[in-house]
């Protein structure tokens, strides 16, 4: 039996690929802050598909949470067969009104905790000669539009380099790019949703069904459904103060 291990994995995102995966029959390590709603989720989704779920409480932005699920990537006798990066936030305000520790936190849990552990598990996955890699990007990765477009768009170049370098020796990498998806995501940034026009919204189950077809097939990047997948392509022929418009608003 598989295992699969995701950051992030008790809310949003992260939760559906638990809940997918574990339907699928794959083990499972979750990793996430909140110990109290990780041993909750774990509980939950074990006695729901019958799988084993591992509780992993880390804060991957503190030195000690990233070792941790570092150190368990990196277990020969509990190998992990797929990793999902899926652990993020967005950040608001411009460049020039956060603090530097503000968004040296920001591009940390973007690009260098998915990074390391990617680093670690994809030597593992080659010793086995076998293994998935996921990150979690954005459709925002294609656009001009601050700071966390561009960690996300440092997810898109490194799943194209990394798969093109290791699918051949067994280990796929992914970035995965959705577009708005109702989760907690905007709630937790702190931004109006309102605006936003209802066909670009996607519900989690499908976004996550979508991803895992490109996933199992060993694709560099996903961009579920149509629709997105045609604003990325008018991303690469606009302007960029068009690709830029609209960006969201602060809630008082």
């Amino acid at each position: 039996m598989t295992t699969a291990l995701i950051t992030g994995g008790t809310a949003g995102i992260g939760a559906e690929f638990a809940r997918q995966l574990a339907a699928r029959g794959h083990d499972l390590v979750i990793v996430a802050r909140d110990a109290a709603r990780l041993a909750d989720a774990a509980a939950e989704l074990q006695h729901e598909f019958g799988v084993h779920v591992e509780a992993l409480p880390a804060d991957l932005l503190e030195p000690a949470g990233l070792a941790a699920v570092d150190a368990r990537l990196a277990e020969p006798r509990r190998p992990i067969d797929l990793l999902i990066n899926n652990a993020g936030y967005g950040i608001n305000g411009a460049l020039d009104e956060n603090t530097a520790d503000e968004e040296k936190r920001h591009l940390d849990i973007h690009v260098t905790v998915p990074l390391r552990l990617s680093q670690t598990a994809l030597r593992g996955m080659l010793d086995r000669g076998r293994g998935r890699i996921v990150l979690i990007s954005s459709v925002a990765a294609f656009t001009p539009r601050g700071t966390y477009a561009a960690a996300k768009a440092w997810g898109v170049s490194f799943a194209r380099a990394a798969n093109l370098a290791y699918r051949d020796r067994g280990v796929s990498v992914t970035a995965v790019c959705p577009g708005f998806v109702r989760t907690e995501f905007h709630e937790r940034m702190k931004v109006s949703t309102e605006g936003i026009p209802s066909f670009l919204w996607l519900d989690a189950p499908l976004l996550v069904r979508l991803a895992l077809r490109g996933i199992d097939r060993g694709r560099s990047v996903v961009v579920p459904t149509a629709r997105y997948r045609a604003l990325v392509a008018l991303t690469k022929v606009l302007p960029d103060r068009v690709s830029a418009a609209g960006g969201f608003r602060s809630r008082n």
